[in-house]
């Protein structure tokens, strides 16, 4: 079947190995770097289109079309869907976002652990000042008003057991933590693999909560799925890690706590971004923060590649 891989600038932008790696990865295929699908070859049977959505006058293009992978993000929208179907083109779809769970769930760890030890704060100050080498008790420097020291023995409770979810769950269950998670959509597999203890009704999650994750993504059911309440419900000094999208939590309620020296936050993913410089999130002694760049890595590019590749028999994946 012979294939053509479109490449827009603007998904290279986001994904500047992801191109390049399926090529190798797919025999007989050939790439086009371009902004449309102006001028591909009409015998094209197959079509992978990063970032560039087809029009009617693209399809009568290419009549020999059969089958196509498109998205102009992380989806193609409904109406190139419904336009495909018509068209009676075979759409393929990835079966999910775990391409990128890996990177994200180590960043959100080094987040947490960076967090518990302050040493984003401390690398800064040191900078700045010798007071930092003063301490008050030989060399402790953790902040004792939030959760602190070592992932072991801590308390971690976890909103989802999908890709980014189970991989965090993994890797502080095997550091010592006592994990326990909340997924209603997720096999009992997902929970045990990871060492977490399903935990069946949300506000159970809540009440001993040390370390408090919600590692959902941003979809209709999900927004706001973290109330205002749920917030509240949270012990003084527990530490919140955000890594998905902060729209999943009430914000305003979150950055009440945070402001009011009642929780830590380890962010990557804000309600505003950019985080204005004037944000009084910035800078503080419990916050660690960094900007919305978890899962960007060559590895999360190579494995997109791999993920779509592996939709096409020729791939031998």
């Amino acid at each position: 079947m012979k294939t053509t891989i479109v490449a827009t600038p603007e998904f290279e932008w986001h994904w500047p190995f992801t191109a390049d790696h399926l090529l190798t990865l797919l025999p007989g295929a050939t790439l086009a770097r371009q902004a449309t699908l102006d001028g591909l070859p009409g015998d094209t049977e197959r079509l992978i289109s990063l970032g560039a959505l087809p029009a009617n006058e693209d399809l009568d293009r290419l009549p020999a079309l059969a089958e196509t992978y498109v998205s102009s993000g992380y989806r193609s929208p409904a109406e190139t869907d419904e336009l495909l179907a018509a068209r009676g083109i075979r759409q393929l779809r990835l079966p999910s976002e775990g391409y990128w769970g890996q990177s994200v769930s180590e960043f959100a760890l080094g987040l947490t652990i960076g967090a518990l030890r302050r040493i984003p704060q401390t690398h800064h100050e040191i900078i700045q000042s010798l007071d930092p080498w003063k301490y008050s008790y030989g060399q402790y420097a953790d902040d004792p008003d939030f959760t602190a020291g070592t992932v072991e023995g801590t308390r971690v409770r976890i909103v989802g057991a999908g890709n980014i979810a189970s991989r965090y769950a993994s890797f502080t269950h095997m550091l010592g933590a006592d994990v326990a998670a909340w997924d209603p959509f997720a096999a009992e597999p997902s929970f045990h693999r990871s060492g977490a203890r399903r935990v069946h009704h949300l506000e159970n999650l809540l009440a001993d909560a040390e370390i408090f994750a919600p590692m959902v993504p941003l979809l209709p059911g999900t927004e706001g799925l973290i109330t205002a309440e749920h917030i509240r419900a949270l012990p003084k000094g527990c530490l919140v890690v955000l890594v998905t999208r902060a729209a999943v939590v009430d914000m305003p309620e979150l950055r009440r706590r945070v402001l009011g020296d009642e929780l830590s936050l380890a962010a990557d993913v804000f309600d505003v971004e950019p985080v204005p410089l004037e944000d009084p999130l910035l800078g503080r002694r419990n916050v660690v923060h960094t900007p919305h760049n978890a899962g960007r890595t060559r590895e999360s590019n190579l494995r997109l590649a791999e993920a779509l590749a592996a939709l096409f028999p020729e791939s031998g994946r």
